[in-house]
């Protein structure tokens, strides 16, 4: 195997970064975001029904975040489409009950999808050292 898959060294993740360039990647993000919308509600939203278009997105987010906004019991309906293969938008249509709105439920969806993949990445990493060092211990032998 490549060495890069059992190296530590080329692997950091934000919190390995510098207070520094922790501020300089936020500073960047917050200038991309104030450049383009990435989320566009569509016309013809209500309170509780209401059609986002995203920017740059395709199946993998769409389907990931049809299935998280889905797990709220207060949303009666969730579903997204990529209105034509050649161009980059993905449209998802949430309709709520009275209790919230869409745009909240679009809210929560992301977090809980957010919060998802921070315990996907802790569980891999954990598993990653576990065998990295095995390996090691396999070495030292």
């Amino acid at each position: 195997m490549p060495s890069s898959v059992h190296s530590q060294d080329q692997d950091q993740s934000m919190m390995d970064a510098a207070p520094q360039e922790q501020e300089q990647y936020q500073e960047e993000e917050d200038l991309l975001e104030m450049e383009e919308k990435r989320i566009v509600v569509l016309p013809g939203a209500t309170e509780t029904a209401a059609s986002f278009q995203f920017e740059g997105e395709g199946h993998t987010l769409g389907n990931a975040l049809r299935f998280s906004i889905m797990k709220n019991s207060q949303v009666e309906f969730c579903g997204y489409t990529i209105p034509h293969p050649s161009e980059q938008k993905m449209n998802l249509r949430i309709q709520t009950t009275d209790e919230t709105t869409a745009t909240d439920a679009l809210q929560k969806g992301l977090d809980d999808l957010m919060d998802l993949c921070d315990v996907v990445t802790d569980k891999f990493t954990t598993s990653r050292d576990a065998f990295n060092a095995a390996e090691a211990d396999k070495m030292a032998s």
